[in-house]
């Protein structure tokens, strides 16, 4: 009998370590996936011509340039660069040993092609075929040359994912051309597969990649319909992490998260902002006294207290924040009613019949297409309704992310709210310059100043390095903000990411937050 329960329990103990051999490989199995969540949708298997794939395929497809964790600009898929004395001429020197998934090398044919496509066939690179002039590959060298100084140009080339020739030469509309994966990546992983039905995005281990690597064979971005579900996702312990481009962590849901004990909390101030925009080719946004009492009519601290639950400041007239170099201290934005509808008065807007809205020279009530996307839909109400206190009507207009595009850029609205983002910050002559100038060309920006005083401004950003001159120019571009409010920014924010605590060599950097080469080849499971 002892004999027999001795055979049981021997036969009982190899069943339960089988299991627990079983149930380790599983964890490890699941430990090889790093998961994100995002409400950042991909709404089209178009590499390029997705917003949003073309933001997540930085981590498949460097770009050549990159932020360290203190704004500096370093090399990713580029070694260095060299510069002309006249900021015409940029070199970019290629790094070595980089290979494409499917074994080939990468090259400066590459870079150039890649350079090149984008300027001639994607709408929003416009701004590069209008400029680049010429194109010059020497060994692992490649030249551009520029019919004017750009001296932000490598600020630039972080944004632009740089594509393998050998496949993107034979695709006519590249930036229509849609594929569910596999797409050929020279980063840590490789775009596998857009899963549209699942809603996620998967990338693979680059089998050719010879750099360091993390602990992870898969990285899988997967979007929620909105940020609750995003957030339970985390609470619930599906997801490894969150990010959204340029964005917080919802803050409503930060405490509930903090609950669980599994997260650390990432907090750093961004230079990116929400504000109020101006068609400044109608009337009355055109005149700096209506765009004057407007501010006024604002209730900033609401504003703050509402859409940042604390995490946020009231903003200066100058609208550039703290967190980007150059600030300088301006005037905070005040909401006084009473001077608000005091300027409106003084410039001749008045409410003759009393029917609460204020005429135009024509005697008709000032009613403004307020245009907005879904994600702004809170702050319009608000914003509907300051207004209209100080007596101008408001309608609200919500459209989908492309619609709003093509009607901003036809200029198709009297006032709209949107934000901008770190990168945007730094693009074009920096300082939120790429947003307001008329010249420049791309899905966020509103190009809607044309005044020679601010273009020249941007110009002159434009054709130097000298330092001290830079600091003068960053001073002068926030007083032009504050003298004439282009726009109204609206609050100051911090943004927050919450990571796996059991998860370690998460990296942070201004630009793309924790969405950067070093957090892929350096995350570490220490469960």
């Amino acid at each position: 009998m002892r004999e027999t329960y001795h055979k049981i329990w021997s036969l009982l103990f190899l069943i339960l370590s089988f299991v627990t051999i079983c149930c380790s490989m599983g964890v490890i199995a699941d430990d090889a996936i790093l998961r994100i969540a995002t409400t950042n949708e991909v709404k089209s298997p178009a590499f390029i011509g997705d917003y949003t794939l073309g933001i997540f395929n930085h981590l498949s497809n460097p770009p050549l340039m990159q932020m360290d964790e203190k704004g500096k600009l370093i090399g990713l898929l580029a070694d260095h660069f060299e510069v002309s004395p006249d900021n015409t001429e940029w070199t970019f020197v290629i790094k070595d040993n980089q290979f494409w998934s499917d074994g080939i090398p990468v090259t400066a044919d590459d870079v150039a092609f890649s350079i090149q496509m984008y300027g001639t066939s994607i709408p929003n690179a416009g701004w590069i075929g209008e400029t680049l002039i010429d194109t010059q590959v020497d060994g692992n060298k490649v030249t551009f040359k520029f019919n004017k100084p750009y001296t932000n140009l490598a600020l630039e080339f972080t944004s632009y994912s740089i594509l393998p020739k050998h496949i993107w030469e034979s695709i006519e509309n590249p930036n229509e051309f849609t594929s569910t994966g596999p797409y050929v990546g020279a980063g840590p992983y490789y775009l596998d597969n857009v899963d549209l039905n699942a809603g996620k995005v998967i990338f693979k281990r680059n089998p050719s990649w010879k750099g360091k690597i993390s602990d992870y064979e898969t990285v899988e971005i997967s979007w929620f319909k909105n940020e609750d579900a995003a957030a339970k996702a985390l609470e619930s312990g599906i997801m490894d992490t969150y990010w959204k481009y340029a964005s917080s962590y919802p803050y409503a849901a930060i405490d509930s998260l903090r609950k669980t004990g599994n997260f650390e909390m990432l907090e750093k101030p961004t230079s990116g902002l929400t504000f109020l925009g101006f068609n400044l080719k109608r009337e009355p946004m055109s005149d700096p006294a209506f765009r004057e009492a407007v501010s006024s009519a604002i209730n900033y601290q609401e504003l703050v207290d509402i859409s940042t639950l604390g995490y946020g400041l009231v903003p200066n007239r100058g609208f550039v924040p703290p967190a980007m170099d150059g600030y300088i201290q301006t005037k905070p934005m005040e909401y006084n009613l009473e001077t608000a509808k005091k300027t409106l008065d003084s410039a001749g807007y008045k409410d003759s019949d009393g029917n609460g809205i204020i005429e135009a020279a024509d005697g008709k009530d000032i009613t403004l297409d307020l245009l907005i996307r879904n994600s702004y839909a809170r702050e319009a109400e608000l914003i509907k309704e300051y207004l209209e206190k100080a007596g101008i009507g408001v309608e609200v207009r919500t459209v989908e992310d492309n619609t709003w595009f093509e009607m901003k850029d036809k200029l198709d609205y009297d006032i709209t709210l949107t934000r901008t983002t770190p990168w945007g910050m730094l693009m074009h002559a920096g300082w939120a310059t790429g947003y307001f100038d008329s010249r420049r060309t791309g899905q966020g920006v509103l190009h809607t100043v044309d005044d020679e005083v601010f273009l020249k401004l941007c110009d002159d950003i434009l054709s130097t390095t000298d330092q001290t001159l830079l600091n003068g120019y960053a001073k002068e571009v926030q007083e032009y903000y504050a003298e004439n409010l282009p726009g109204i920014p609206l609050y100051w924010k911090n943004d927050i990411t919450p990571y796996n605590k059991k998860i370690t060599g998460w990296y942070s950097n201004p630009l793309y937050g924790i969405m950067n080469e070093f957090t892929f080849t350096g995350v570490k499971s220490s469960a």
